[in-house]
């Protein structure tokens, strides 16, 4: 077990004397002191908005989420994940689109806007075509305390706005306002998603983040730089474009970097899963499921006596047995892979869940020994298209 709501196994290594000694420096670190951004990840965290302030939105049904990358990843992670337990519906606005729907356009809307800079251009964009400026009472913006384009907007047309921490880079957001913002409009209460305190205590989640990061950096040593996620939960299709970003953008630096890819299952056993067992061995994987204690199940008048064994199976046991035989046949190929298993679908799950891939990714780059902060490349881009427009 990670934790109490997280089966995990570990890729295949013994543990040895280095990764204890890497604990015991890892505990006595003072983490959230060295690295600002995770104090986000804990409840003593101070969010500059109130929930007092947020009384007023908090009446409505529908919210329109505008921002790209980082300030919109999270909070569709949280509300895919948890949209069973929300009445409230949010549309996200996370690229540049040449026809929006009328639904996405609807004046109904709560407007939040994201963006850590406040020149964003697709957002800037977006906001343009979406914002009724004379609905004043329904936007919100989260951005820096700094002369920005969208500062300025809101300050213009008189919106609620919220600071964005200059310290808190958009990718490892999520636990701070960008994510935690959206999740209580959404109807959560952001307390049950801060797990970081009672986690670096935990002695075997450290052993097994730990000994998960070893095994990473010997695989990228050995040539393998590509992160296969086999998913099995398609409420968790957004978790992981937002782990995606997380990594990529994290480590891709200096010719260094993995290239995670997700992978939906059990549809791409008839696509890719022979590539993935008989093709150039430059992966490893990482299992994902979730259980679900309410699922539909197999009609059996329907089913013929050749497939009886599918009788009063439900679509979880099916999907669950497709995960395990992969998984055995993985392990007979060798073929490396880590899995964890998700005991429940809740708050304090997502939020482990989050703690552990960011303090991975932070670990990674600090023996990779790349900045896993910044993002110097991706402004190479966004100047140029500066360039060109003008």
């Amino acid at each position: 077990m990670l934790t109490s709501s997280i089966k995990f196994i570990n890729f295949e290594k013994k543990f040895n004397k280095r990764d204890k000694n890497i604990i015991k420096k890892f505990k006595n670190e003072n983490l959230i002191k060295k690295y600002n951004l995770l104090s986000s990840l804990t409840l003593s965290y101070k969010y500059s908005f109130t929930k007092e302030k947020l009384k007023k939105f908090k009446k409505h049904s529908l919210f329109r989420l505008i921002g790209m990358g980082g300030s919109t990843l999270g909070a569709e992670a949280i509300y895919q994940f948890l949209q069973h337990k929300t009445k409230k519906k949010f549309i996200f606005i996370n690229n540049l689109k040449s026809n929006l729907s009328k639904y996405e356009k609807s004046n109904e809307a709560v407007n939040l806007i994201i963006s850590k800079s406040g020149n964003t251009l697709e957002t800037i964009s977006n906001t343009n075509i979406l914002i009724n400026q004379n609905q004043k009472n329904n936007n919100i913006f989260i951005t820096e305390k700094k002369n920005n384009y969208l500062l300025n907007l809101a300050h213009k047309i008189k919106a609620e706005v919220f600071e964005h921490k200059n310290y808190i880079g958009g990718r490892y957001s999520v636990l701070s306002e960008v994510g935690m913002l959206p999740a209580e409009l959404m109807g959560f209460d952001e307390r049950k998603f801060k797990r970081l305190n009672l986690l670096i205590n935990n002695n075997n989640f450290l052993k097994k983040l730990i000994s998960n990061v070893d095994s990473t950096l010997r695989f990228i040593k050995q040539g393998k730089f590509n992160s296969i996620i086999l998913n099995y939960d398609e409420k968790s299709e957004n978790l992981f474009k937002w782990y995606q970003q997380l990594i990529a953008e994290s480590l891709g630096k200096k010719s260094k970097g993995i290239l995670p890819i997700i992978s939906t299952m059990p549809k791409d056993n008839h696509s890719l899963l022979q590539l993935y067992l008989d093709g150039p061995k430059k992966n490893f994987f990482t299992f994902f499921s979730v259980l679900e204690k309410k699922s539909e199940k197999i009609n059996k008048k329907n089913i013929l006596n050749t497939h009886a064994y599918l009788k009063n199976k439900s679509f979880f046991q099916i999907l669950n047995s497709q995960k395990k035989a992969t998984e055995k046949i993985f392990k007979k190929r060798k073929l490396p892979f880590r899995s964890f298993e998700l005991l429940r679908r809740n708050e304090e799950t997502l939020g482990e869940l989050f703690c552990f891939f960011i303090l991975e990714t932070i670990l990674l780059g600090r023996a990779l020994k790349v900045n896993p902060f910044d993002q110097p490349s991706v402004e190479l881009i966004k100047k140029e298209t500066k360039k060109i427009l003008i």
